[in-house]
């Protein structure tokens, strides 16, 4: 059964997507920890991170890097943390957090951006990763 991101990469299911190549699809939190919080996810299926080629692991943290300086460009942050943990979805999934404090990464804290403010983000992010 494909996963909830399968569906995203497919477009069945709406996201609000700022990077794209033709490998990887990067799109913000629907439940972020801080705004600006994006999931970077490879199009292939794949339930963890270790079980990808090592090949498309280097290039999931290449498109990740990218997207994190697109991110830093335009979501006011001491920096853009990382972090791997995938027991919410099988489909690999990397997460960018745009941090202040160590809360900010936790996962305990959310924010809840408005439609319209995670649509400007998206559009701020994807021109910056452009």
């Amino acid at each position: 059964m494909p996963s909830i991101f399968s569906k995203i990469i497919t477009r069945e299911l709406p996201a609000y997507i700022v990077a794209e190549d033709a490998q990887h699809i990067a799109f913000l939190d629907i439940n972020p920890n801080a705004v600006g919080h994006t999931l970077c996810v490879p199009k292939s299926e794949v339930d963890k991170l270790f079980d990808l080629s090592e090949k498309a692991y280097q290039d999931l943290m290449l498109f990740s890097r990218r997207v994190a300086h697109a991110i830093e460009q335009v979501v006011p942050c001491k920096r853009v943390g990382l972090t791997v943990i995938g027991l919410e979805v099988p489909h690999v999934h990397v997460h960018l957090i745009p941090l202040n404090d160590m809360a900010d990464a936790t996962f305990q804290k959310k924010v809840a951006p408005s439609k319209e403010d995670m649509q400007a983000l998206t559009q701020k992010i994807s021109t910056a990763f452009s």
